[in-house]
């Protein structure tokens, strides 16, 4: 069950984000580059950014939200503090990926793609990311740990769950 959260804008965010609309106005194909700076600035897509893209570059929402939903780099929840990314490329699942990610799911009460309710730890699945000869691996935002077992890759989220 994905988890809802409120949205919240500083006010430097906006006037940043403000600012990019301002100067996309008018531009054809605009929404893109909207929606990347949108990711860019808040870390996600909210509706209320959705929303303001296409009240302000008058485009239609439902055209935003489809290209938003064709490309991979757009998320719609709000990513954690520490995003950990589980290999389930064939090595590091054949070598025990899935237990793992399924291990990390029961302790942080999430599934792939979702965040926890404080936005501590995001967990996501993805393919292979060429370590082959190190699976399974996982990644905590840009540091990889690779040749893990349950209980290496254990300790590595109580790390993080110590707040390292």
């Amino acid at each position: 069950m994905e988890t809802q959260f409120a949205f919240i804008e500083t006010e430097s965010q906006e006037a940043e984000f403000q600012a990019s609309l301002t100067e996309l106005k008018g531009q054809p194909g605009g929404q893109m580059p909207a929606l990347q700076e949108a990711q860019r600035i808040y870390g996600y897509l909210p509706i209320e950014i959705l929303e303001r893209i296409s009240e302000e570059l008058e485009f239609p929402l439902e055209e935003l939200y489809s290209t938003a939903t064709f490309y991979s780099q757009f998320s719609f929840v709000p990513k954690g503090k520490y995003t950990i990314s589980v290999c389930m490329g064939t090595a590091c699942y054949v070598k025990g990926a899935g237990d793992i990610i399924d291990s990390y799911a029961t302790e942080l009460k999430i599934q792939p793609g979702e965040t926890t309710t404080d936005r501590k730890f995001s967990l996501e699945s993805c393919r292979c990311i060429g370590a082959c000869g190190l699976a399974p691996v996982l990644t905590v935002n840009e540091e990889v740990y690779g040749r893990l077992t349950k209980k290496k890759a254990d300790k590595v989220l109580v790390t993080y769950q110590k707040g390292e």
